[in-house]
């Protein structure tokens, strides 16, 4: 299997020279590394090659390393059903730097860069409706990148006297609540709500 993906990795780097900056093989998998100029061209060839054939997108996702002078990895991944094998794309982009759409290649990408905009902020150009896919109207920030408060600064919810959605300061509560840490095999000490007619006599 190894030598398959060996000679893969060597085919898709010789069709694609300028575009892919090199391959490794790990855990039993091929990862290209494509320069983001590059990712339709690689991506068309991955589609259309006799000897490729992925037909079939399974995801695209982001990838946050903050200290890294190219802040993200926009990671792609490949099946080809007729050979049986996948293939992992990674292209690296700066914060602000998009990345060429490949929603022209493959129709179901688009939800897939939606979502790596929505969650990472990374920016897909010729996509042809980038919105946020998964947060709120309104919503500031993004989820996903590791220096994004894990709070929060506001939540939102339905104001029914108002019938419109609101948004507050995050209040955490957390200090007032009661924990109990016992195994629930063990039981508990206390009676729990409805409970007391179950232990109650007849």
């Amino acid at each position: 299997m190894e030598e398959t993906l060996r000679e893969l990795g060597e085919h898709i780097t010789r069709a694609n020279s300028g575009a892919v900056s090199g391959y490794q093989i790990a855990y039993g998998e091929l990862n290209i590394d494509v320069k983001a100029a590059g990712i339709v061209e690689v991506t068309k060839f991955l589609r259309d090659d006799k000897q490729c054939l992925f037909w079939n997108i399974i995801d695209i996702c982001g990838v946050d390393y903050p200290s890294r002078e190219k802040r993200f990895d926009v990671v792609y991944h490949f099946m080809s059903p007729k050979r049986n094998l996948r293939v992992r794309l990674k292209v690296q982009a700066d914060e602000g730097e998009a990345v060429p759409s490949i929603c022209g290649i493959y129709v179901g990408a688009n939800w897939f860069e939606r979502e790596a905009y929505d969650l990472y902020g990374i920016l897909f150009t010729g996509h042809p409706e980038l919105r946020r896919l998964l947060t709120d109207y309104g919503f500031d920030g993004y989820p996903l990148r590791k220096d994004f408060p894990l709070t929060g600064f506001v939540e939102v919810r339905w104001d029914d006297e108002l019938k419109r959605v609101v948004y507050e300061p995050v209040k955490l509560n957390q200090e007032f609540r009661n924990f109990d840490f016992l195994s629930p095999w063990e039981g508990t000490e206390y009676v729990l709500p409805g409970d007391e007619k179950a232990k109650g006599t007849p």
